[in-house]
């Protein structure tokens, strides 16, 4: 079994990123600044297949918490004006 813990690896992005390749856990996102019409979207996978949280409009200033675990991998879609911080960790 895997448990989400509230600490881990972090990765500041303003762009699609894949975040990790292989299992982990995501703890959340903290989106420092949005603008021009801003979307995150967040799959399992290195690539936009398997969805973990469907499309959202990020408010700057604001933490998302999304305590759960992936498989394949972490990939954050980032469409419009998005400064963020992706927290995570890899499963051991």
């Amino acid at each position: 079994m895997n448990f989400v813990t509230e600490a881990g690896d972090y990765a500041n992005i303003s762009a699609t990123t894949t975040v990790r390749t292989g299992a982990g856990y995501l703890t959340g996102i903290f989106v420092a600044s949005a603008s021009a019409t801003p979307v995150i979207t967040v799959y399992d996978n290195t690539s936009a297949a398997t969805l973990i949280v469907n499309a959202f409009t990020p408010i700057g200033g604001t933490f998302y918490p999304m305590p759960c675990t992936f498989q394949t991998g972490l990939h954050v879609v980032i469409s419009g004006t998005v400064d963020c911080t992706v927290m995570w960790g890899p499963v051991n």
